[in-house]
């Protein structure tokens, strides 16, 4: 499995590249933002591991330029612990956000995450409810528009909250679920995140935001995806 890592600090990617060099993965390393977006077309890595501080094209920029043209797991690195960073990184395309310092056996466990949900995609299932088409493994939404199918565009953090409703239908998913999962075990309370994209997703996806039939809301408790009979 080769991983790209992408940091202005040399001493960082001197450290990754000997430690995950000796648990068997091919490492190609970039100190800049235009070096990454460069390795990442030369080499084709199977995993994209970036900082969001590098010169010449910060790590927002480069995820853009990677989702342009592939879906690669992205795993951001940084030392950048703020809630909004976070939310920045994982909206513009990221699909997982470690803070600096970390430690190794987290890393290498997100690692594991990451490439099994990639490992696993042929295997996902395609849901439909109502007029909408979910197809879990091209990660992509559509909707019946006059009888044709129209694809539904969504933020990557919209389709995390989507995805886990989505697996687990008819169950109620606690609001500490989906925060711990999506944002980190510091943010379990701020719940307004939630509000806000599950808004989101009821205009798009229902038939009637303002009375939603499928992404339903248990009052003090967090949220259930009620499918179709």
């Amino acid at each position: 499995m080769r991983i790209l890592i992408a940091d202005d600090d040399p001493q960082i990617l001197r450290a990754l590249r000997i430690t995950l060099t000796a648990r068997g993965y091919d490492i190609v390393t970039a100190q800049d933002g235009t070096a990454a977006l460069n390795a990442a077309i030369e080499h084709h890595p199977d995993l994209v591991m970036l900082d969001l501080g590098m010169p010449h094209l910060d790590g927002l920029g480069v995820i853009a330029g990677l989702r342009g043209w592939t879906q690669v797991p992205i795993l951001v690195v940084s030392g950048r612990s703020g809630a909004a960073d976070k939310v920045d990184a994982l909206d513009a395309g990221a699909d997982d956000y470690v803070t600096k310092p970390f430690s190794i056996d987290e890393l290498l466990a997100r690692i594991r995450a990451l490439t099994r949900r990639v490992s696993s995609a042929d295997d996902e299932p395609v849901i439909v409810f109502g007029d909408v088409t979910v197809d879990l493994s091209a990660r992509s939404v559509s909707r019946q528009r006059l009888g044709r199918p129209e694809p539904v565009r969504l933020t990557p953090t919209e389709w995390r909250i989507l995805e886990f409703l989505l697996r687990n239908p008819g169950k109620l998913v606690p609001r500490q679920s989906l925060l711990t999962d999506i944002w980190g075990p510091h943010h379990s309370t701020d719940s307004g995140y939630l509000r806000l994209y599950l808004a989101q997703l009821r205009k798009k996806l229902e038939p009637d935001p303002s009375r939603p039939r499928y992404l339903l809301t248990e009052a003090g408790m967090g949220y259930r995806f009620s499918p179709d009979p």
